[in-house]
């Protein structure tokens, strides 16, 4: 039987005790950077010391800076409640849906600073009229110029077709009014609302859709053509939001992937079905996000819509009817008002408009981002 035979434990100190190789000690010792073999670059980063200091500085600085948008929101909506006290006092909530009679002429009454009489209702009506109005018109051209500068465009058409439509964004809105007092009132008054006007008042349209009290001489372009009022207010809306709702929508279909085009392409779909299943089903959410932006923009523009919507403080049914907006009647009267109370139905009005803005815009910015959040972007 043979003997197994157990190797004995080195102690600790017989470990210690073997000696080190001369290659061992050579290559720790090369191991060790030299004061001299220090480069100039991290001598110069060690000789500044620690900068934490310095970054929590900056870091503090740039959070101040975020902090600030919030703290001029908050003081500006403080600022209105604060200004709109004796109007919410005196009328309430009805404010915004009320009116008084004239009793002369038993018509309704609702904005008569002499009187003090102040209810918003005509100047909501004329906001949402001439916001739909501008929709309606916009909406179609800023999908269908999305889509030729995404889908069909050719490159070389690509860059500057995107540039000049969102050039229309930068042109101020003084610059449009102007435009429309001189170019647009003129060509609708004697051109567009005249064949309008025979449309809507044509014996059979009559006869057809009377029931609907939208035809006639009281119907949607009854009354006397002046050239202005919402229908004017509406086009130059249209043409203000056209660059918001076509650029937003033309980022929202560029980021699409490409592998849905092509899937859908290789499926035998014609380019407008793949257009359609593709590229507008995949960015629904989005487009609609940015038609609300252009809401938005439309619920809030003043000076434009001011110039030419004709300033009077009724609701008409006919669009060639004059009107007046949220914004613009702020803007004609604020100067003028003389009265503490019209200075603070004026406010509250603005507060309303504020809130509204607000609001439309960050559902506008959800559903965008919605529809963006994580998607590659395209190269055109």
């Amino acid at each position: 039987m043979s003997e197994i035979r157990i190797r004995k434990p080195e102690t600790i100190s017989e470990a210690h005790s073997e000696p080190v190789s001369t290659t061992d000690s050579s290559s720790v010792r090369q191991s060790i950077p030299s004061p001299a073999d220090i480069s100039n670059v991290r001598r110069f980063l060690l000789s500044r010391g620690n900068s934490a200091i310095a970054d929590r500085a900056f870091g503090g600085l740039m959070l101040a800076c975020a902090i600030c948008i919030f703290v001029i929101v908050a003081l500006i909506f403080f600022e209105l409640i604060l200004q709109s006290q004796m109007s919410w006092h005196k009328f309430g909530l009805p404010f915004f849906f009320k009116y008084n009679v004239d009793p002369n002429t038993g018509a309704p009454l609702f904005w008569d600073p002499v009187n003090g009489t102040f209810y918003a209702l005509p100047f909501i009506y004329g906001t949402l009229v001439t916001s739909l109005i501008a929709l309606a018109i916009a909406v179609p051209l800023a999908i269908g110029m999305a889509i030729f500068l995404t889908e069909m465009s050719p490159r070389f058409l690509r860059s500057p077709l995107a540039f000049i439509t969102e050039l229309l964004a930068a042109i101020p809105s003084v610059v449009y009014g102007l435009w429309a007092i001189f170019v647009l009132v003129p060509l609708l008054r004697e051109h567009i609302n005249p064949i309008f006007i025979g449309i809507f008042s044509a014996p059979w349209v009559v006869k057809v859709f009377g029931w609907t009290h939208l035809v006639g001489d009281d119907g949607l372009f009854g009354g006397v053509n002046l050239g202005l009022g919402f229908f004017a207010a509406g086009v130059v809306l249209a043409i203000m939001i056209l660059p918001i709702i076509a650029s937003l929508t033309r980022e929202v279909m560029t980021s699409v992937p490409n592998s849905q085009r092509e899937a859908v392409l290789a499926l035998g779909a014609t380019r407008w079905e793949m257009i359609r299943i593709a590229v507008l089903r995949n960015a629904r959410i989005g487009i609609v996000g940015s038609i609300i932006l252009g809401l938005g923009r439309a619920l809030g523009e003043t000076m434009a819509v001011a110039m030419v919507i004709g300033g009077t403080p009724q609701i008409q049914e006919s669009l060639l009817a004059t009107g007046n907006s949220m914004a613009s009647v702020i803007a004609n009267e604020f100067a003028e008002a003389t009265t503490d109370i019209h200075h603070s139905a004026l406010i509250e009005i603005g507060l309303a408009l504020f809130l509204v803005t607000i609001l439309v815009n960050s559902l506008a910015r959800l559903l965008v981002w919605a529809v963006t959040r994580g998607a590659p972007a395209r190269v055109n």
